[in-house]
């Protein structure tokens, strides 16, 4: 039980990393950084966050998808 704790409490913090991240590249900053509108930075901010998503999404579903059918031949 301790460990379903754990591994849920892990999962939330990974969960809300990139609310606390900056994900943009050295060209975009530079050149939003001498913009006055604020907003636009952040909309591309929040833009790159999102399109970061999915690829992990992809490759832990595909994890996932890995251990469960290795998980099922060993018990078999």
């Amino acid at each position: 039980m301790e460990v379903k704790i754990k591994n849920i409490l892990i999962l939330c913090i990974f969960a809300l990393l990139p609310f606390f991240a900056e994900a943009q590249c050295a060209m975009c900053r530079a050149v939003l950084e001498s913009e006055t509108d604020q907003s636009a930075a952040k909309g591309i901010n929040d833009g790159i966050l999102y399109l970061m998503v999915f690829p992990y999404l992809l490759i832990g579903g595909i994890g996932y998808f890995i251990y469960r059918s290795r998980k099922k031949s060993k018990s078999s």
